[in-house]
């Protein structure tokens, strides 16, 4: 298929071939540390501190996916993306970022960083009906674990979307991250979406219980509740990264030095094996003791939940 501006002109009616080549073979690391992103190699791809649910491929960086979206794409899918242009904008912007800008057009202007975002959480719904009847008619987390959680202040039902609400406190208590989560899964997928201003060193996280040496890690808040309730008896020193970068265990093994065991409860599937094997070498280096724990079936904690009490249904 042809890309197409807004006005429906294709791209050979703007751009020629040499240009089209120079736009879409964009290093996109340096682009996005040009735009404002804090971009990070983990092992063998690059991600950024705003959305770690990117990836790019250090044996490809012109080409971008997304795994929280299934889609990727090259440097000009990025801007029309997550930057909001249009097909002729993006490659204009791309020529322009090569200096190869044409005499006939004038360069668009660099957009200007992005300014910090202060942090609100979104208005409470007065009941948390639908919150509660998805993750346990859905998600089959147990009615305790649920209500543990909202009793901690640490989950409530948005009330403009009634989206779940995971929130991340600091450790004196105050709100200092939060996640949203839709109510309703279309195709497995639901919506997802950081709340601006999040202190993504924080993420989302259970108290610390000082007479325990050892801390729980997920990736997303909701296997962190799955593995609880399979788990009754972890109800504290737990972390979710709410994604695959550490900072948030990082700042919880500094705010409680006595732990010394580590277990790695990430996802079953590739990004999540390989960043078990990158934490397990980094927090080993640091005089942890790290396992690494997998659901027995699943790609995650809450699918192997969710396998469970299918199975448990089927006997009865």
């Amino acid at each position: 298929m042809i890309s197409q501006d807004r006005e429906g002109q294709s791209w050979e009616d703007l751009f020629s071939a040499e240009e089209m080549e120079i736009a879409r073979n964009t290093d996109l690391p340096d682009l996005l540390s040009s735009l404002g992103y804090q971009v990070k190699k983990i092992g063998s791809y690059f991600t950024t501190k705003e959305m770690d649910s990117i990836r790019i491929r250090s044996r490809d960086r012109r080409m971008w996916f997304r795994y929280s979206e299934l889609r990727g794409g090259d440097a000009i899918s990025f801007l029309r993306r997550f930057e909001g242009k249009s097909f002729s904008e993006a490659v204009n912007f791309l020529l322009d970022y090569h200096g190869g800008v044409r005499e006939t057009r004038t360069p668009p202007p660099r957009p200007a960083p992005k300014k910090n975002v202060p942090f609100a959480l979104p208005p409470s719904n007065p009941d948390t009906r639908r919150v509660y009847a998805y993750l346990n008619q859905t998600r089959c987390i147990a009615p305790q674990v649920i209500r543990g959680f909202m009793g901690a202040g640490l989950l409530y039902e948005e009330a403009e979307r009634h989206n779940c609400v995971f929130v991340g406190r600091n450790s004196g208590g105050k709100p200092v991250y939060a996640a949203k989560r839709g109510t309703y899964d279309k195709g497995g997928k639901s919506f997802r979406a950081g709340v601006p201003g999040s202190d993504k060193e924080i993420g989302f996280r259970l108290h610390c219980d000082k007479n325990s040496m050892r801390v729980f890690v997920f990736e997303a808040p909701i296997d962190l509740m799955s593995y609880c309730t399979l788990h009754p008896s972890v109800t504290s020193n737990a972390v979710a990264l709410c994604g695959l970068y550490e900072g948030p265990l990082d700042t919880y093994l500094r705010e409680n030095p006595h732990l010394r065991r580590i277990d790695l409860c990430l996802d079953a599937d590739g990004p999540g094996r390989e960043a078990a094997e990158k934490l397990t070498k980094k927090y080993t280096r640091q005089g942890y003791s790290v396992s690494v724990h997998a659901p027995a079936r699943g790609k995650d904690w809450n699918e192997y939940l969710q396998l469970r009490q299918k199975d448990r249904g089927q006997e009865r």
